[in-house]
């Protein structure tokens, strides 16, 4: 069983968004903190009545996010 959910977070053209990797949860937030907000809000609406099990999750499992950075600026040498 997992005790992680794993999360993929990118930034569209004006929010963030979330898409879980291991549940059908994606969900957008203004900010990086507002997007965790909502995530944890629709983690766990997701779950809600639901046996963890089915969904191959160990009792309380945490939120493990990939955050996608822009392209990254090389210095010249």
């Amino acid at each position: 069983m997992k005790k992680i959910i794993q999360v993929y977070i990118y930034k569209g053209e004006k929010y963030y968004i979330t898409e879980c990797l291991d549940l059908p949860v994606v969900t957008q937030g203004k900010t990086l903190d507002k997007l965790i907000k909502n995530l944890k809000q629709a983690v766990s609406l997701q779950l809600e009545g639901e046996k963890l099990e089915d969904f191959d999750l160990a009792s309380e499992p945490s939120i493990l996010a990939n955050l996608e950075i822009d392209s990254l600026i090389y210095a010249k040498t």
